[in-house]
């Protein structure tokens, strides 16, 4: 079994809200394979109940729920329950201590039993007499937002915690796989942090060979995992996986994407929407710009291992299938570095609010492009203003084998700096992100691989 790391915080959360003086009612939700039955199991006691639902009809769900609480209650599967609400009162009733009773894969209990949240609304609205605390989990976003957010939902406003499970952060993959901070780096740009990804990749010696057996193969078992994660939460996949095989290919503009698809941007909105709220897609604006109204915008995919199979497993899908995974992985190989380099930019983006030079404190950092100056084109990786406002942080990342000469990288950087009309009364401080140690023969700060794992780890 894969070795349960970090989320500190959120067993913390859980075991808190799990104690309080009466019964609660806890929801837990986020993308599949994030890690949320694993850390509910973590947080649960022996006594208590886990029931993971199914697909099966609203009678046979019943039947198993029975034969699982059962395991508190004794005989408590010897009766035949017609509906829910029976369920439910004679559990309460037989119950002589508090227990958590958690329902995994509500979505699925739900889909049968459409009544069901108007029962346990029912529940929850007499917390005071219940013997047990419940908690739902569910890995279809949409329909978890809708049951508890939707100010119509029976459920809105019930909950006393709603965790959502975000993927974990690179240090942890550092971690579980025991590599290198560079390796580590290239590692999270594939499998992202998503724990189910981490525990297939321990099944092989390398990257690579971890990504033939079970991605660069037709019976791989990830091979097919995105329309997995699409169907939980999407009636329309295709649509899905047309969006982001263009926009892994290249077009991160909504006119280009939407020229591609040869329909009005305005039809593009409610897609781009739905793949913004589950984490799929994100949008980004150059620093300065308003994100509300900025025309420049540009939509990149957030999820690493969905960027990676729509960068380099869609376009090789017949090689794939004729079982010529060398051939791909030669292709991979090829253009690897330059992937990479862009998970070094977001690494390095998100360790600038840990970040302590000279005592001063930066906000959360974004790249930056555009024409400052008449004719000239400038992009910067790294933008931070600081927490005072007097300061602004301007970086370069490079994920380069060969040694760069850092005088020269500080001066084009000061240059570029200099055209930037928000850093206009401001100190520019300028930063080097290097894959590799350097010689640092000045007081410039220069950060490295391993200081920015280290940093986003706090």
């Amino acid at each position: 079994m894969l070795k349960f790391v970090n989320r500190i915080l959120e067993q913390e959360r859980l075991r808190k809200a799990l104690l309080r003086e009466n019964a609660t009612f806890v929801v837990v939700y986020g993308r599949r394979r994030c890690g949320k039955s694993r850390l509910i199991r973590q947080v649960l006691d022996y006594n208590d109940c886990y029931f993971m639902a199914d697909q099966s009809e609203a009678t046979q769900q019943r039947l198993l729920l029975a034969k699982t609480l059962s395991v508190v209650v004794e005989s408590f599967d010897k009766v035949i329950y017609p509906d829910w609400e029976t369920l439910f009162e004679a559990f309460n009733l037989r119950l002589n201590r508090r227990i958590t009773l958690c329902l995994d894969e509500f979505p699925y209990l739900v889909k049968n039993s459409p009544e069901l949240p108007a029962i346990i609304q029912k529940q929850m609205d007499r917390k005071e007499q219940l013997n047990f605390n419940l908690l739902l989990c569910g890995s279809s976003q949409q329909l978890m937002h809708g049951l508890v957010f939707d100010s119509a939902a029976p459920l809105f406003g019930r909950a006393d915690e709603i965790m959502k499970i975000k993927p974990m952060r690179a240090s942890y993959l550092q971690e579980m796989l025991n590599t290198s901070a560079i390796e580590t780096v290239e590692e999270y740009s594939v499998w992202g942090g998503i724990p189910r990804y981490w525990e297939l990749r321990l099944t092989e010696k390398t990257l690579f060979s971890a990504l033939e057996y079970h991605l660069l193969t037709s019976q791989g078992i990830l091979y097919d995992e995105p329309m997995r994660l699409f169907l939980d939460d999407m009636r329309d996949t295709v649509h899905s996986f047309t969006i982001l095989s263009l926009v892994a290919a290249g077009c991160n503009r909504l006119s280009e994407i939407a020229a591609r698809l040869e329909k009005p941007a305005t039809h593009l909105s409610a897609p781009l929407e739905k793949l913004l709220m589950l984490g799929y897609l994100e949008r980004i604006v150059p620093f300065g710009e308003n994100p509300k109204n900025s025309k420049k915008s540009l939509y990149k995919i957030a999820d690493s291992f969905l960027h990676f199979y729509f960068r380099f497993v869609v376009p090789n899908r017949s090689f794939i299938e004729i079982e010529q995974a060398s051939t791909v992985t030669k292709r991979i190989k090829e253009q690897f570095s330059g992937y990479v380099s862009w998970y070094w930019e977001k690494l390095c983006r998100e360790a600038v609010p840990f970040l302590n030079i000279d005592d001063i404190h930066f906000n959360v950092a974004s790249n930056y492009w555009g024409t400052p100056a008449k004719d000239k084109p400038i992009e910067i990786d790294v933008v931070a203003e600081s927490q005072d406002g007097r300061h602004l942080l301007v970086g370069e990342c490079k994920w380069w084998d060969k040694e760069p000469n850092v005088k020269e990288l500080f001066a084009e950087l000061e240059k570029k700096a200099l055209l930037l009309p928000f850093a206009k009364g401001k100190k520019v401080i300028p930063v080097l992100f290097l894959k590799n140690k350097v010689k640092n023969e000045t007081e410039r700060k220069i950060f490295f691989t391993e200081d920015i794992l280290e940093i986003v780890k706090c």
